[in-house]
């Protein structure tokens, strides 16, 4: 999952940052609110984390600039703890709301929450024909075995599940599992994706030649 955070603190950033990357998140991060604001127009996160309090363009501005578009669904991530701020954070748009400090693991079910109801589903579980995902624990099911996805393995699968039945190219998925600042590696999809198909097998996650890979639906 690919994740725009607009947060203007670098300590806090740069923890939150190397945090959501240990569980398998594609983080783009930018200090400033306008510059935000202008990630977020572009649509290439599946969230945003906001914090209120950024220079430029404070969180409020954007919420109601974002409003009026079609944008990612937006966690505002605040050390303001009044009940007026919440408040007016939701009424603008925000899809959840957490006040600083918090757990890592409480921010982790936060947005799980929020892409389920974005995605209209009851639970966090992935599916697609022989095997299922759990975001919440990287645990991937097949035929009854489960086994724990590393980092990369569990962004690569999550792009895949996303959408079962989609074709995903190579450069679709490495949008997925790189951030802006991280080096593009030439062949890091080509061998995290032979690692899951030796795994759960070809028919699972299918090669389209000349196209890319996709998930199978359950039932196809």
């Amino acid at each position: 999952m690919r994740l725009l955070l607009i947060e203007d603190d670098p300590m806090f950033g740069k923890a939150l940052v190397r945090g959501l990357k240990r569980n398998g998140m594609t983080v783009d991060w930018t200090r400033d609110g306008q510059d935000g604001y202008a990630a977020l127009q572009r649509a290439e996160h599946a969230i945003t984390l906001l914090d209120i309090g950024l220079p430029g363009m404070t969180g409020f501005e954007i919420l109601k600039a974002a409003r009026s578009r079609k944008a990612s669904p937006i966690l505002v991530i605040t050390a303001r703890d009044r009940v007026e701020d919440m408040v007016a954070g939701l009424d603008l748009g925000a899809d959840d709301f957490i006040v600083k400090p918090f757990e890592l693991r409480a921010l982790l079910a936060r947005i799980r929450a929020v892409m389920r109801r974005v995605n209209d589903r009851s639970n966090s579980l992935m599916s697609s024909k022989e095997i299922t995902l759990d975001p919440s624990t990287h645990v991937a099911t097949f035929r009854g075995i489960q086994s724990t996805l590393s980092a990369r393995e569990f962004s690569v699968m999550y792009a895949l599940m996303e959408r079962p039945g989609t074709i995903l190219s190579r450069g679709q998925i490495e949008s997925r599992i790189y951030g802006w600042s991280d080096e593009v590696q030439s062949n890091a999809v080509d061998v995290v994706i032979h690692g899951l198909r030796k795994r759960y097998g070809k028919d699972v996650i299918r090669n389209i030649r000349g196209a890319g890979w996709m998930v199978t639906k359950s039932g196809s």
